[in-house]
């Protein structure tokens, strides 16, 4: 095990230098190119080679052990959010670290460098695969949108791309490490998360004087708030096992005071601890929003796109991270049933192949906050990698047996990555949700 520390130990500073450098060049979901241009530069510096994506960032390198054995997947997020109030956000864009991705990438790079010590394969069998991904923060939809229209993406996540362009072809399990606020030296693992449907809504309605003639118009504005009260109203029928959450924020609340609004843009998730949770409750949230909207006078649209699939940790890839942090960090908190009603594209990895997403500390504050800072280095990042290492040392070693047995026992949501692209596909929905008949009736036609 010594000999995995140490690694990463003598490349710290390697990886340390890094992390403050993502941190002070902070950018959104697929447009992390500085990013993606500062690790290839240091990945090829230690001598890898390596397939990018292309027209969006994002790369991976292949390690041989020469020996047989199962391909181990290692991913580090390249992305930010936005959170304008924090002072690190850049001034122009509002982007900041406040995920703590910047540690993931940091931490792969300090492990990519370990990897490249003498004898360190030795007594391993199988093939590493390291991975940074794009745009795991699911926000600027709008954005997305675009371009998905524009043909430059077909999925709005990252690694659910990344896996439409085969770079997750041929892998056999996989895992990641997130940064948390749980203390120097500290870990911890629980079972999952939620995953989430995207939800882009347009409201409809007729513009005209708010003052003078507000009865000539159809107010868009008043059929979101409509929308949104019904909404709330349904919170009661949300099964608490199911963990549903639903937050909406208006992108388009009208154009000018002095007129009805006219049209008026929601952006939400419907997050749910499983498919057929999410698939119901969205159905409802669907018909409030068509009602609301008929009830106005108005039409909408409505733009549903599969978000991420819940995040189903692997039970013995949980054990392995369990084991990992016990050998190297102090505190090691672990919870086979926790779960969180937050969202990661780790999921959809975790609906194919036995997945782990545990947690190391080294930060501190709100997660997605104004207060959120790198407060420990050491830990959020050197300690990741030697997470990653020993991961890996587990899974392995002894002619990767470990690893072979996970990947025997595991029982995967999709048989394959083809049925589980078809499921997310059904998911996808542009529909207008409201027709108004020649007859005087109404329609509501909100189902795909």
């Amino acid at each position: 095990m010594q000999k995995f520390l140490n690694a990463v130990e003598k490349h710290s500073e390697l990886g340390k230098a890094a992390l403050d450098y993502l941190w002070k060049n902070p950018e959104t979901g697929y447009k992390e190119w500085k990013a993606h241009a500062y690790l290839t530069e240091k990945f090829r510096a230690l001598g890898y080679e390596l397939v990018e994506a292309g027209n969006i960032p994002g790369f991976y390198t292949d390690i041989d052990t020469g020996r047989p054995g199962p391909m181990v997947l290692v991913m580090g997020e390249l992305d930010s959010l936005i959170c304008e109030s924090h002072p690190d956000a850049d001034p122009e864009t509002g982007a900041v670290h406040a995920c703590g991705h910047c540690c993931q990438a940091a931490g792969l790079l300090a492990t990519a460098a370990a990897l490249k010590e003498p004898g360190i394969l030795d007594g391993w069998c199988g093939k590493i695969r390291l991975m940074a991904t794009p745009a795991e923060e699911l926000i600027e939809v709008e954005y997305r949108e675009q371009l998905r229209k524009e043909g430059v993406i077909k999925y709005l996540g990252g690694k659910v791309e990344l896996m439409h362009r085969g770079f997750m072809d041929g892998v056999d399990l996989a895992f990641m490490i997130h940064s948390a606020a749980a203390g120097a030296h500290a870990g911890s693992v629980n079972k999952g998360s939620n995953g989430c449907i995207t939800k882009t809504v347009t409201f409809h309605g007729k513009s005209a004087h708010a003052g003078a003639s507000p009865h000539l118009g159809i107010n868009a504005l008043y059929a979101a708030n409509q929308a949104m009260s019904a909404i709330n109203a349904l919170r009661e029928t949300f099964k608490d096992a199911d963990h549903i959450r639903f937050h909406p924020i208006l992108t388009n609340g009208g154009t000018v005071v002095n007129a009805v609004p006219e049209t008026v843009t929601m952006e939400t998730y419907i997050r749910g601890a499983t498919m057929a949770s999410i698939t119901e409750n969205n159905l409802k949230i669907n018909r409030a929003l068509a009602a609301s909207a008929a009830a106005m006078g108005a039409k909408v649209t409505i733009c549903d796109r599969p978000g991420y699939s819940p995040r189903m940790h692997d039970d013995g890839m949980m054990l392995v991270a369990k084991e990992a942090m016990e050998a190297c960090l102090e505190t090691v908190r672990y919870n086979p049933t926790g779960w969180s009603t937050g969202c990661s594209d780790l999921g959809d990895v975790s609906m194919v192949f036995p997945a782990v997403h545990p947690y190391v500390g080294g930060v501190k504050g709100t997660g997605h906050g104004n207060d959120f800072f790198i407060d420990d280095p050491d830990t959020a990042c050197v300690d990741l990698a030697k997470v990653e290492m020993l991961m890996l040392d587990i899974l392995l070693r002894n002619d990767a047996e470990r690893g072979w047995q996970i990947k025997k026992n595991f029982v995967p949501t999709f048989a394959t990555m083809e049925e589980y692209f078809a499921c997310i596909d059904a998911l996808d929905m542009d529909k207008d949700a409201v027709v108004y008949n020649a007859d005087g009736t109404v329609t509501l036609d909100y189902t795909k």
